[in-house]
């Protein structure tokens, strides 16, 4: 694609990075294909040639109005594009872009939207304002939006988080959102790795990883975010007491192993811990032999699960099929998923912020996870277990929350 990109950002870095992933794009339109909201809206520009379209067209002219921010607040970023797209086109860098040069050139948004989203940013990225939050929202939860009521289901309690003292050490992320919405998730990987000689640490309210300031398009937030919390891990890192890093929600350790980009020119923190990142499939995956034995005998008390990939595995993280091997390993019965490679509609603050396209992709989701009847669903990520938690008649929980139930002889 050829572009002349107007002086206001021309020979600037990220003028230089647009243009370099413009150029990949041929036009072909394979992205359409597997863009959820192309497929839901139906409309060029809701999909990601459009959007591309749109972005260089907004840096040849340095103009920009509400349609372009419009069409660029309504994608995903799921990168089901990048998936498709046979030239390697980065859309998710460029949309990043895109959507900080429209907020510095459209006009202003409207008071009310530019307060809720400065407060999902400032409640939900620290982890003990945003408990509170999620409990004050359940005193009022019958007379709260749709899209936020959903997301407020009853939590399964964490369980006991293992008092082992084991030589092998590993950190895991607490997060911002995780604690407050699916805090049996790690106390599962806790008690799971227990059982095999490991301690998992989590240091209470380490915070959030910049994702969700980052798509909000507050890069210097994300930024101050993401080194609040190497911050927090390295000091016993440094130390060579840990082994790894565990990242139990998908969505941040996508964002998390993309530091190199938030960090332009490098930061000496997040090449120290970058090496260490690992998501449970990959740790599970090493640890099979040692985990396996712990296993009811195949065939006892099989259990059938439908697994939800997210986006941020399967395209960002591009982890496909791993997951689903172990737990068919584990000895569950993996229903049949349609579309599996669509977005369940929650991606981050997407759903607060667009929730009529959320609830309508979410509600296509559940009815293509129920579909095999399953006794439950599996997915990786909080935002995603959240999210269809609030549609699905099933119970959905992280996948190593089944798997440390199916260990333990729980199902």
């Amino acid at each position: 694609m050829q572009t002349e990109l107007a002086g206001f950002i021309r020979g600037t870095a990220r003028g230089d990075e647009a243009e370099a992933i413009l150029r990949k794009c041929v036009h072909c339109g394979f992205c359409t294909a597997t863009c959820p909201t192309y497929q839901l809206l139906g409309d060029e520009l809701d999909g990601p040639r459009g959007r591309i379209y749109l972005i260089k067209q907004m840096l040849e002219t340095g103009k920009a109005g509400e349609h372009t921010k419009l069409h660029l607040d309504r994608c995903l970023t799921c990168r089901s594009c990048e998936t498709t797209c046979p030239s390697g086109v980065e859309y998710a860098h460029l949309l990043d872009i895109g959507r900080a040069v429209v907020d510095e050139l459209a006009p202003k948004r409207p008071l009310m939207e530019r307060a809720w989203r400065q407060a999902i940013a400032s409640y939900v990225s620290k982890p003990r304002y945003f408990r509170r939050a999620v409990g004050l929202a359940r005193v009022f939860k019958p007379i709260l939006p749709r899209s936020l009521s959903d997301k407020l289901v009853a939590i399964p309690t964490a369980g006991a988080w293992p008092k082992g003292r084991h030589a092998r050490k590993w950190l895991v992320l607490g997060g911002c959102a995780q604690p407050a919405l699916t805090p049996g998730v790690n106390a599962a990987a806790a008690r799971l790795l227990d059982r095999i000689g490991i301690e998992l640490i989590e240091i209470r309210d380490d915070g959030c990883c910049g994702a969700l300031r980052f798509h909000l398009d507050d890069h210097d937030g994300a930024r101050s975010d993401a080194n609040a919390l190497l911050a927090r891990w390295l000091p016993q890192i440094d130390r060579g007491e840990i082994e790894g890093v565990l990242v139990n929600a998908s969505g941040c350790l996508s964002f998390m192993r993309d530091y190199r980009h938030l960090f332009v020119g490098g930061s000496g923190q997040c090449e120290r811990v970058l090496p260490l990142l690992h998501d449970p499939s990959e740790l599970v995956a090493r640890l099979w032999q040692e985990i396996e034995p712990l296993l009811p005998a195949p065939g006892t008390n099989t259990t059938r699960l439908a697994f939800h990939s997210p986006c941020t595995l399967q395209h960002g993280l591009r982890i496909r099929g791993k997951v689903e091997q172990l737990l068919t390993r584990a000895g569950f019965v993996l229903t049949p998923v349609e579309d599996g490679h669509l977005c369940c509609g929650s991606a981050g603050a997407y759903s607060l912020l667009q929730p009529t396209i959320s609830l309508q992709l979410r509600d296509n989701k559940v009815r293509a996870l129920e579909n095999g009847e399953p006794a439950g669903i599996a997915s990786a990520n909080v935002g995603c277990i959240a999210h269809l938690a609030g549609g699905a008649d099933k119970p959905v929980r992280h996948w190593v929350e089944w798997l440390e139930a199916r260990v333990a002889g729980a199902c």
